[in-house]
């Protein structure tokens, strides 16, 4: 069963109860039956800006199950994905891409993923993966999973 990997955006979605997308994120997540995987620096990424906004104890409670891989299977970014990663940083200088993202289109793309669960613009803006439903702001393409693809 093909993994769906889940980006900085839709991580943080599900502690922060006033997040906008709160509410689809969770009841994304509880509807699923494929598995989940992320990056060890979106897992960087989640925390810090979970301590930052929520605090130390929601940080220490979703990096547990990050790093536990209670709640995803952890990838980690290899050197051939940061040097892709920069080009691609250095490429699209037009767009408001953190470096993080940039390793997560070269991780996805190294290891197959098409399906990612993610609430901003940048995987639409970078290349084609297929869209998961029940997001209002939920931007991804590629045909394939769900009956909400955009």
């Amino acid at each position: 069963m093909p993994h769906i990997f889940v980006d900085t955006g839709a991580w943080y979605a599900l502690p922060d109860i006033s997040d906008a997308n709160h509410r689809a994120a969770a009841k994304f997540k509880d509807s699923l039956a494929r598995p989940l995987m992320t990056s060890n620096y979106v897992v960087d990424a989640v925390i810090t800006l979970v301590r930052n906004r929520l605090g130390y104890k929601v940080a220490i409670d979703i990096g547990q199950k990050l790093w536990g891989k209670s709640i995803a299977n952890l990838i980690r970014v290899m050197l051939r994905d940061e040097i892709k990663a920069w080009d691609v940083f250095v490429q699209y200088c037009d767009k408001n891409l953190s470096f993080t993202d940039c390793t997560s289109f070269a991780l996805v793309k190294r290891i197959g993923i098409t399906a990612v669960f993610a609430f901003d613009e940048h995987f639409k803006q970078h290349g084609s993966f297929i869209g998961l439903p029940l997001a209002r702001r939920m931007y991804l393409s590629r045909a394939g999973v769900g009956n909400g693809d955009r």
